[in-house]
């Protein structure tokens, strides 16, 4: 039996030790690490799953990122992932359900424009994660383009063209 509780409720290396198990040791120099450099992960977007005990089964995390364009505006983005499930866990629908959980707490007002790096297939088909629009995003390494995604519900969008940098003043949360 799984149960999601806020993020900030797990320590720090449990989570560490999560990720180190379900995406290895060297994860850190991924893009998407690069992405987010500097910033904390956002609470009330941010969850894990634990089971029965309150042991660790899984985490997802977001980030508050921004989309810079060449004139200095900024246009606030929440980075969603990663998402982590223990290896001898994956395929239970752990993921699947804290996924849900950060989509529905961004659609209760917490956040109106969500990216992450996934596959475009499966966030495409249960959450409506699109590569359009993104394929000029500028971002601090290397990213297969068709898995740039973004989830935009904000009025009158995001440009398509900028930059990805970290965002520690959160404009990212709707207003």
């Amino acid at each position: 039996m799984k149960q999601l509780i806020p993020l900030e409720r797990i320590a720090p290396e449990a989570v560490e030790g999560l990720l180190d198990a379900a995406f290895g040791t060297d994860r850190k120099g991924r893009t998407a690490y690069r992405m987010r450099d500097g910033v904390e992960a956002l609470p009330g977007l941010s969850f894990a799953a634990v089971d029965g005990a309150g042991h660790l089964m899984g985490s997802i995390q977001c980030w508050p990122v921004a989309l810079e364009e060449a004139d200095g505006t900024r246009h606030g983005l929440v980075l969603v992932g990663p998402v982590a499930v223990l290896p001898e866990l994956q395929g239970a629908g752990i993921g699947k359900a804290m996924m849900q959980a950060s989509i529905d707490a961004a659609d209760s007002g917490l956040a109106d424009a969500l990216m992450m790096i996934g596959d475009p297939e499966y966030y495409g088909r249960f959450w409506g994660f699109t590569a359009d629009g993104t394929g000029a995003w500028e971002i601090p390494g290397p990213v297969e383009r068709r898995r740039l995604l973004a989830r935009i519900k904000r009025p009158g969008g995001v440009p398509v063209y900028g930059r990805i940098i970290p965002d520690p003043a959160h404009v990212a949360l709707a207003a």
